[in-house]
């Protein structure tokens, strides 16, 4: 890690208000990028989803794992994701965009790879909220693994504003895929330890991580 990556990671330092600003404003774009995909995809009969989303049990829905977090049932399902993945995808590319690349992959992959495993054979999965737990999951636990103080209290705010989503890991509604939930917030957690700061030649974000 360079003295610039260590200054953006030092909580009130210009460089560290400067790379969550930045990483605001990206991910402000994303969303609309899933809007018009939304578009696209009512244009065409939501032909999108049905193609590109996770069927759990078939091998012609594996490649959902990778496309399901670009697809939403409807523009209400998009909405109610929006704000969220604004929110926490913010804090966690804050932290740098090498480290925010890993973990997101990591956490398609578990969370889409557990919905396959897992879910109704008879289901079609889509939706980015695998991702938006598994941010959460992510934000919780950096906190610890990172021994960080501004993570740590990243951690206690997005607990106390998304926390209570915790629940959605749990089978409730049938039309919501609780398993996305449930593996998206372990691969979060995962991804945190993995990715973690740099902080000596064993740690395996060393090697990857070391600059943006």
């Amino acid at each position: 890690m360079n003295n610039n990556d260590e200054a953006a990671y030092r909580f009130g330092t210009e460089a560290f208000y400067a790379a969550l600003g930045r990483a605001f404003v990206a991910m402000c774009a994303v969303v609309p990028v899933l809007f018009l995909i939304e578009v696209i995809d009512r244009g065409m009969g939501q032909a999108l989803d049905v193609a590109g989303g996770i069927r759990p049990g078939h091998l012609t829905g594996l490649d959902g794992v990778i496309f399901a977090p670009f697809l939403h049932a409807s523009f209400a399902h998009l909405y109610g994701n929006s704000v969220p993945l604004i929110l926490l995808g913010t804090f966690v590319l804050a932290a740098g965009t090498r480290r925010f690349l890993w973990s997101t992959g990591v956490i398609m992959l578990v969370s889409g790879l557990g919905v396959w495993f897992t879910g109704d054979r008879d289901s079609i999965v889509v939706g980015a909220s695998g991702v938006i737990f598994g941010y959460l999951g992510l934000l919780l636990a950096r906190g610890v693994v990172d021994r960080s103080w501004w993570h740590l209290g990243v951690g206690a705010l997005i607990g106390l504003l998304y926390g209570w989503q915790i629940i959605g890991v749990l089978p409730a509604d049938p039309s919501v895929s609780w398993q996305g939930h449930l593996f998206g917030f372990i691969g979060g957690v995962l991804a945190a330890v993995l990715f973690r700061r740099p902080k000596g030649p064993t740690y395996l974000a060393d090697r990857y991580l070391t600059s943006d």
